[in-house]
């Protein structure tokens, strides 16, 4: 192995270790607690080594928002893995989302709530979050209206999913209804009833 080969191991070591500690705290007592002096002592490191890595806080909790695109997106690859259908299809990865939401509150934080230094919604997107993006799009893909805006389509329904996660941990909505409430949602994009939503039916029978 090349001493350059051994460097650039070491520094991307050094980086896996920065972002865990980060999230690891991040877990146990909130983003406010994640400080630069704080994750050098955590990893015993010093505040100068984190800053050849790391500009600041903030993007620290960029990169921990794309590992957690990543995580998310194997979530909801592995959702749809025994999914019937379209409609089980969607259903499953509603049920993921908002399962993972909901388990990893600080981690979901630093993903879609904090304000982090990360492009959304452009092609500068890094390709974590685009992954992501794309497995919530081709859920709803089935269920586009000819002509219908597919992207906006799905970040209609991101949010919806969005506002059941930040709305039940917030304890506005309570978490017993979070099932009906999510079985409402999806059948508004994907009806199962005959009679509703006949623009959908040909695409959902293709898919």
């Amino acid at each position: 192995m090349s001493i350059q080969t051994r460097r650039e191991r070491e520094r991307a070591e050094r980086e896996r270790l920065i972002v865990t500690a980060a999230r690891d705290l991040a877990e146990a007592e909130g983003w406010d607690a994640v400080t630069t002096r704080r994750l050098a002592a955590e990893i015993e490191y010093s505040q100068p080594v984190l800053y050849s890595h790391f500009k600041g806080k903030g993007a620290i909790m960029a990169a921990v928002a794309v590992r957690g695109c990543e995580e998310l997106t194997a979530d909801l690859r592995a959702s749809t893995a025994s999914a019937e259908g379209a409609y089980g299809r969607i259903a499953a990865v509603g049920r993921a989302y908002t399962d993972f939401g909901r388990r990893r509150p600080a981690l979901y934080d630093a993903m879609f709530t904090h304000l982090v230094d990360l492009p959304f919604a452009t092609p500068e997107a890094p390709a974590p979050l685009q992954e992501a993006f794309g497995e919530l799009l081709r859920s709803v893909e089935p269920f586009a209206r000819e002509g219908e805006d597919l992207a906006l389509l799905t970040e209609t329904f991101w949010a919806g999913l969005h506002g059941l996660v930040t709305l039940m941990r917030s304890g506005r909505l309570p978490e017993q209804a979070h099932d009906r409430r999510l079985a409402l949602l999806v059948e508004r994009f994907a009806p199962q009833d005959p009679m509703a939503g006949t623009e959908h039916r040909g695409a959902a029978e293709r898919a």
